[in-house]
């Protein structure tokens, strides 16, 4: 298994996040259905981890409980060594909207505005001036190589195009954690290759920390480390 991408002087990773027990259970047909069991890892600053395993695993639950999306039914999620599961709803949401960014397989741009204005869409909710956030959002264009489709709206783009543009609207966020769940799933295999090359390119040049959920071996070989998930447990971290 590859080793964490930064790493304290004496070797030793520095978490990011740590995961301890977490479970997670659903109401369904008048009985629990358990997502999570246990699950308990650490993803050091600055790694690129993927997340690996089935349809069912629990892969998409773990990323949205990362995220504050879903809160666990028991366990304990440390950002920083915060446990972001015992700060209030409005800490929460400051939380997700200045430390955590999301790529989800299906972008979520809204088709009536351009592409620069859905990569601004953040800015705007964080009330920063209008000009900055132009200047941003145009400078993250043009770093993810969509500097001429500025002006184009989603259904103008291809689908490599739209889902690059949904990674410049995370970046918006100048997150610490950016949270990837099947980035590549609804690509061709050279548009998913490029858009995984795009990730890992931002994880080295800017330090994010990346957990990404895929199903594509040929993609997960290129993290630093592979975490693997079988109903609701890790098997292999």
């Amino acid at each position: 298994m590859n080793k964490p991408a930064m790493d304290r002087p004496g070797g030793e990773p520095q978490a990011l996040v740590q995961v301890m027990d977490l479970c997670k259970s659903f109401p369904m047909g008048g009985q629990d259905v358990t997502a999570l069991r246990g699950v308990r890892f650490d993803i050091a600053r600055g790694e690129l981890l993927a997340i690996v395993g089935a349809s069912g695993a629990g892969k998409s639950t773990l990323l949205q409980i990362l995220g504050t999306l879903d809160h666990p039914t028991s366990g304990t999620v440390l950002f920083e060594g915060r446990d972001l599961f015992r700060l209030s709803e409005q800490d929460q949401a400051e939380f997700r909207n200045k430390r955590v960014g999301f790529v989800f397989q299906f972008h979520h741009l809204l088709p009536e505005f351009t592409a620069l204005e859905n990569v601004c869409l953040p800015a705007y909710i964080q009330h920063r001036p209008w000009a900055q956030a132009q200047a941003e959002s145009t400078a993250l264009m043009k770093e993810v190589g969509l500097e001429h489709r500025l002006h184009h709206k989603p259904g103008e783009l291809s689908g490599g195009e739209q889902q690059r543009v949904a990674v410049a609207r995370a970046l918006m966020q100048k997150p610490d954690l950016l949270l990837a769940d099947e980035p590549t799933g609804n690509l061709d295999t050279h548009t998913g290759e490029a858009l995984f090359a795009l990730l890992r390119t931002l994880n080295r040049e800017r330090g994010i920390t990346f957990v990404i959920v895929t199903h594509n071996d040929k993609l997960s070989a290129q993290a630093d480390r592979i975490v693997r998930m079988e109903d609701g447990t890790i098997t292999d971290r």
